[in-house]
């Protein structure tokens, strides 16, 4: 059976049995701050196990893309190496959620392994929880699996539950005991049972586990009882397609056989059985559909593990002769190989492709000379371990990932200091942090152990008591008239800077007293007022006001919902890759930064700008809800500007579409508008690429959105003034001005090659005779470059055999060409002629032995430049 008709099989087997086939979810988990990538076919069941979720059916079936390439479940370092492993799979499973248990679940796996793949049954062994006897007895007394092939595996990664049968999606969530079923490759194969010393060799292959969702582990490590029993079921469809196609490892099954031979004639070499082709063959498909995914290549988080997978395929494609960027001409037999399966992948070729070659160029850039540095340091190298100052400067400079250089490591039996890698790493992050350090930075000197009420979201005025002044970063108890300090209040009304959104500014009064509060910032959980006291003399314990400067916070408001509603306009029209980079919101403008692979367009741009003074026009109530995290994120809410929440959360609605669902639910504990229309109007002012992969949005709300359309629409009439045509009309003249350029242009180069025609034949008459040699060297007035081509092309066929070296002036800058024809090239070389020119007017030039050009800088010195010609030719021939 092929791979597709494997997988189409299992599924409807499932379909038969009850199940509702349910496509793949995203490789990025939504809503799951636990996991790096979908790791598993359960992750997007997670809420159903726990109860959290109910769906319209208790039994599901899928396909499942997965990667391991980061965090807990990682596998990069072993592909290519071994014959299982692999960054992408798929998982085939079969779900039940309280509905049957192990009974049911191990009867349909015994039924579609040996019914309906028609495996040997003396090949299957099973490996059950040392506690779990019901699954043992299942296997035993309701299958008929002798005992001898039934193996017991307790808890053998040296924790509580921390087993080859105790299965978890991560360090917290839905886990259980599990039953495993490994097929016996035959005694010709080295390697021994589960359970035994010799159970790492490649005899006994694990196809199928059976996961009894029974817990949900929280971050203290204690199972809690799941609302009801449940069945996870995972068969590797690569796994199980190796053992139905008679062959031992994966790379040998139908899908990896076209993709090593896609990946060989892309790399420009012979399809064998090298493990870098086999490298190449199983990145593609995670890279592609990781990016289809919308993750793009960057230097955190998902992203950096993208560039680490795709770096480490050019590299080993580079190894093996590839040159220039191969690794995206194999998208295409990727989605010919698997686009039935997943319409995505056709759909978003070319997207996969240009982002996968930008990320090769990118690299190609570093590669070589990076390798250049690792081999120079080898060979130099004493000992077997690479010290990590090397590592790291290969990262820093390079840009080469640490499990990069630890791959070639490998490959020559050498390793890598880890540790001084990481210390070089800390030492770089103290040189930021220093750097970062300018004017009077308060976070870094004042510590502080209290926390501040905030009363902000009520109010912008509240009373408050002194409870700490600050002056160059020591305590004081009291501050004077005219100096700089940081005040600390029980209770405040001012927002500290957080999340993107600058801390407010205001005054704290008294009679007598006035404190000009010019920034807001926190230390740990306090709110530190920074500013100047402008009158009086302020003393800790003392009681005063606390005014919010609310002018200017509504104005920050009214951009920070604007930059909410923006984010989920993004995400409609760019698509749900699009994610938050980065953000800064104050009163005169909002700026969001953003990962998308190419420039927004100027249409989407305006469909941007469209949906989203939709919603302010709908004027809907923006809504907040205090949720616990978890609740949160089962809603959809999105975590914005990578804050770290507690367990109680705020969570912010604004908008609405059709189904009544809001446009935009995030969580953000920043100042908003009470309704949509508050914002008043929304303007984008720019869109540009700040970084690979990572776009930036400008914008204004509110009146200063209408002064800068005011102020555009200003130029907008000046500008049809200055032409004499209405507003409307200034587009067609525009146009019609282009094209009149055009056709003048045309017309003077025409002009130029008429001129450059009769110049030629004037010039016939000045050339001068140097043996059986015409010499020719003349300033050409009101000529360009491309007419000085063109003439020369004209002389040297009428001239030959010639040396003819022409010029032309304009300003300060001198242009100079010069041709060799007919039997003149066997004697004389057109580049050594005109830098012999160059050379006296301030330039250098060089070229072909027929033609060459240069430039120079001393229009004075041309005459006499001009006039040495002759003697140089004569020189050369030997006739001075």
């Amino acid at each position: 059976m092929k791979s597709a008709e494997i997988r189409e099989a299992f599924l409807k087997f499932f379909q038969s049995k009850g199940h509702t086939a349910v496509p793949s979810s995203s490789l990025v988990p939504h809503d799951d701050p636990t996991l790096l990538f979908t790791n598993a076919g359960m992750n997007q069941f997670k809420d159903c196990f726990l109860g959290l979720e109910q769906r319209g059916y208790t039994r599901a079936t899928s396909s499942q893309k997965c990667v391991r390439a980061g965090g807990k479940h990682n596998d990069l370092e072993n592909v290519g190496y071994t014959a299982r492993h692999h960054t992408f799979f798929e998982m085939l499973g079969n779900f039940s959620f309280g509905d049957y248990f192990k009974q049911d679940a191990i009867h349909y796996a015994w039924e579609f392994l040996t019914g309906v793949a028609k495996l040997p049954k003396e090949k299957l062994w099973i490996t059950v929880y040392a506690t779990d006897d019901e699954a043992y007895d299942i296997w035993h007394q309701q299958i008929g699996v002798p005992a001898e092939r039934i193996i017991r595996i307790g808890d053998n990664k040296g924790a509580p539950y921390a087993s080859d049968n105790f299965w978890a999606m991560g360090d917290t969530g839905p886990c259980g005991p599990c039953t495993e079923i490994f097929y016996d490759h035959g005694e010709h194969i080295w390697g021994g049972p589960p359970g035994s010393p010799e159970e790492d060799g490649d005899r006994y292959i694990e196809i199928w586990n059976v996961v009894f969702m029974q817990f949900n582990r929280t971050a203290d490590g204690q199972l809690h009882p799941l609302p009801a029993p449940s069945v996870d079921t995972g068969m590797g469809l690569e796994r199980i397609a190796a053992v139905l196609q008679g062959v031992h490892a994966n790379y040998e099954i139908d899908l990896f056989q076209n993709l090593l031979k896609a990946s060989a004639e892309a790399i420009g070499c012979e399809n064998s059985d090298a493990p870098s082709l086999k490298v190449v063959a199983d990145h593609i498909r995670s890279c592609s559909f990781l990016v289809a995914d919308g993750v793009i290549p960057s230097n955190e988080g998902r992203g950096y593990v993208l560039r680490r997978i795709i770096r480490r395929a050019c590299r080993h494609g580079h190894k093996l002769g590839a040159e220039g960027s191969f690794f995206y001409r194999i998208v295409a037999a990727l989605a010919q190989e698997m686009g039935d399966a997943y319409p995505q992948l056709r759909e978003q070729q070319a997207h996969i492709e240009k982002v996968l070659k930008q990320e090769e160029e990118q690299f190609a850039k570093t590669l070589d000379q990076g390798m250049k540095i690792l081999e120079q340091d080898l060979a130099n190298l004493q000992g077997s371990v690479i010290p990590g100052s090397v590592a790291f400067k290969l990262y820093d400079t390079f840009g080469f990932p640490l499990d990069l250089t630890a791959d070639i490591a490998r490959e020559r039996q050498l390793t890598i200091d880890e540790a001084g890698f990481e210390q070089e790493m800390e030492a770089q992050r103290d040189r930021a942090r220093a750097a970062s350090h300018f004017g009077m930075d308060y976070n870094s000197l004042i510590k502080v152990d209290r926390a501040t009420e905030f009363t902000g979201y009520e109010t912008a005025e509240g009373s408050a008591r002194v409870v700490g002044l600050y002056r160059d970063g020591q305590p004081v108890e009291t501050l004077q008239e005219g100096e700089q300090g940081v005040v600390l209040l029980d209770s405040t009304p001012f927002y500290a800077e957080s999340g993107g959104q600058v801390g407010d500014s205001g005054q704290l009064l008294a009679t007598g007293l006035r404190f000009d509060v010019q920034d807001t910032t926190k230390a740990g959980e306090a709110h530190l007022h920074q500013g100047v006291l402008a009158e009086g003399t302020l003393s800790k314990g003392q009681q005063l006001t606390a005014r919010v400067n609310n002018s200017v916070r509504t104005r920050t408001r009214a951009n920070h919902s604007a930059t909410h509603l923006l984010h989920a306009a993004l995400r409609q029209v760019l698509g749900t890759g699009v994610q938050q980079k980065g953000s800064l919101v104050d009163s005169e403008r909002l700026r969001f930064d953003f990962s998308h692979g190419e420039a927004v367009s100027p249409v989407q741009l305006q469909e941007i700008t469209r949906l989203v003074n939709e919603q302010i026009r709908a004027n809907a109530a923006v809504t907040t809800e205090l949720l616990d995290l978890e609740t949160a994120r089962a809603r959809g809410a999105m975590a914005l500007f990578g804050e770290k929440y507690a367990d109680e959360v705020r969570v912010l609605s604004m908008g609405t579409q059709q189904d009544q669902q809001p446009f935009s639910i995030e969580l953000c504990g920043g100042l908003h508008v009470n309704r949509t229309g508050d914002i008043a109007l929304f303007h984008i002012t720019s869109e540009s690429g700040i970084a690979s992969g990572v776009r930036r949005i400008e914008g204004v709300t509110g009146e200063a959105a209408l002064n800068y359309l005011l102020g555009r629409e200003q130029q907008l009439l000046q500008a049809a003034s200055q032409l004499k045509v209405k507003p409307e009309q200034l587009l067609e003249r525009l146009e019609n001005n282009q094209e009149r350029t055009r056709q003048l242009e045309k017309e003077i180069q025409q002009l130029k090659k008429k001129l450059a025609s009769g110049t030629g034949t004037d010039l016939t008459a000045q050339t001068e005779q140097v043996g059986d040699i015409k010499v020719l060297a003349s300033l050409i007035d009101g000529a360009d470059v491309k007419t000085l081509r063109d003439l020369m092309d004209q002389l040297k066929q009428k001239l030959a055999p010639a040396a003819v070296v022409l010029a032309a002036v304009e300003g300060d800058k001198v242009s100079l060409i010069a041709g060799i024809s007919g039997e003149a090239k066997d004697r004389l070389h057109a580049g050594k002629l005109v830098n012999h020119v160059a050379l006296q007017i301030g330039g250098k030039g060089g070229g072909r032995p027929d033609m060459a050009q240069a430039g120079g800088t001393d229009a004075a010195a041309l005459p006499a430049a001009l006039a040495s010609v002759k003697a140089w030719v004569a020189e050369q021939l030997g006739q001075a």
